[in-house]
Order: structure tokens, then C-alpha cells, then sequence
């Protein structure tokens, strides 16, 4: 099967390099989008939320993924993100402690952008939980 290079760049780490088969991720206003060999060439807002690598050797690799871009080119994928993160690497307590505080924000008097950024931390909160209880063993 035909693989393309990727590349996964974190603010903290690289998550990922190597061939893969197929790359599914959270494209911001598209929903869930697939990269194969071969794709045409694409730079594109990512939005948090649940990715899939399926590896040139076989394996599933799934993770929440934070903010960030793709940049598809000549046969070649780099993302760069501000999370990227495992089930396993999901710290269940602090994504739980992270949402209550969002809740707790959200029944404050804020402002407008106060609220917004209050339901975008909610969200990927959330988002963060659902990775995580999905992919628990």
C-alpha cells in the first residue's frame, strides 16, 4: 500500500515521524478529514478533538490532538499543534478538575470573550475525557 511521510510536531515534543497509510483528523469547519498517499497539496486549520494514524507497519496510533495546521505537500505531512497527546498520556484527574473550572467560569458573570474562551476550555475538556474513556483498557 502507498505511504507518505508525517511528521507531528507538539509544543513540547515530537509526537510522531514515519510512513504512514492514512492520517484522520479534526479539520476546523470540515469535521474529520482523511490524508492518504498521494493527497493534494493542503494547508489547513486543525481543531482539537480525537486523530488516527494508521502506521506503514500496521499499527493504530489514536490521540487528542490540541490547535494547530497541516501542511500536505509533494507527498509529505507536517502537523504542528499545541497538544498532542495519547489515551494513556490523558491525565483523567486534571482533564475532570479542568472541565469543573470551565463550568464553574461558565456561570460567572464574564465577558463576552471571557465566556467564549470559557466554552472552548469546556470543550476541550470534554473532548480531552471522551479520548481518553474511548480508548481506556
Amino acid at each position: 500500500m502507498d505511504t507518505f511521510y508525517l511528521k507531528i510536531v507538539g509544543s513540547r515534543r515530537i509526537f510522531f515521524e514515519g510512513e504512514v497509510v492514512q492520517l484522520v483528523l479534526p479539520i476546523a469547519d470540515d469535521g474529520l478529514y482523511g490524508f492518504l498517499a498521494h493527497h493534494e497539496n493542503t494547508v489547513a486549520p486543525i481543531e482539537y478533538g480525537e486523530m488516527k494514524i494508521n502506521t506503514a507497519d500496521g499499527e493504530e496510533i489514536y490521540a487528542f490532538i490540541g490547535s494547530g495546521f497541516i501542511e500536505y505537500f509533494d507527498n509529505s505531512a507536517t502537523v504542528v499543534c499545541i497538544s498532542c497527546q495519547r489515551p494513556e498520556e490523558i491525565d483523567r484527574e486534571r482533564a475532570e478538575e479542568a472541565k469543573l473550572r470551565a463550568e464553574e467560569m461558565l456561570r460567572q458573570e464574564q465577558s463576552i470573550f471571557e465566556y467564549r474562551q470559557s466554552q472552548l476550555d469546556l470543550a476541550r475538556a470534554i473532548e480531552r475525557l471522551r479520548v481518553k474513556n474511548k480508548h481506556e483498557v
